[in-house]
């Protein structure tokens, strides 16, 4: 379901009560609305490559499917998975636009716990590394009949500069 967030944001929410198999429900969910969404958006406005576009893609579905993993192995399973898309309220996130704030709902009160570095060589157990690496922020927001884990992802920008036209046409930059 698509919600209004306010000028130039977008909510959509996925109910997970029962649903399997989730994970892979939850990336498909999660690539549908950002494909809706022409999340991060196109090279002319971006100044990304499809390769870049591509790889930011995989990140966000990356840290979806750590995040619903843990919420499988750890709290019973989620509940809710909420993808937001900046600006909506600029006092609360996602910030900017092209900015993600994705949440991951269960029933668990229980906090997630980063694994030592130690336990770095067992299987498993690294979700919450890959949210600490590779998200702007995270974190828990404890809610009535659980938590929510959150974390952000800042709108890509391009390795590499974006060359001035070769016509001498002026330029202005993404906003």
């Amino acid at each position: 379901m698509n919600e209004p967030t306010g000028p130039g944001g977008r909510t959509t929410r996925l109910d997970l009560h029962g649903a399997a198999p989730v994970v892979g429900r939850c990336r498909e969910f999660c690539r549908s609305a950002l494909e809706a969404w022409a999340w991060p958006g196109p090279e002319d406005l971006t100044g990304l490559t499809d390769e870049e576009r591509d790889m930011a893609v995989e990140d966000v579905l990356l840290l979806v499917s750590e995040a619903v993993t843990n919420a499988a192995m750890h709290a019973g399973g989620p509940t809710e998975l909420v993808l937001r898309l900046g600006p909506a309220d600029r006092r609360a996130p996602p910030r900017r636009s092209g900015d993600l704030r994705i949440e991951v709902g269960d029933a668990s009160p229980a906090l997630p716990r980063l694994r030592p570095q130690t336990a770095l060589g067992l299987p498993g157990g690294h979700g919450l590394m890959v949210l600490n690496r590779l998200a702007r922020s995270w974190g828990v927001t404890p809610r009535e009949g659980g938590k929510s884990i959150w974390f952000e992802v800042a709108a890509p920008v391009p390795a590499r500069p974006t060359p001035p036209p070769l016509d001498g046409t002026p330029t202005t930059s993404p906003r």
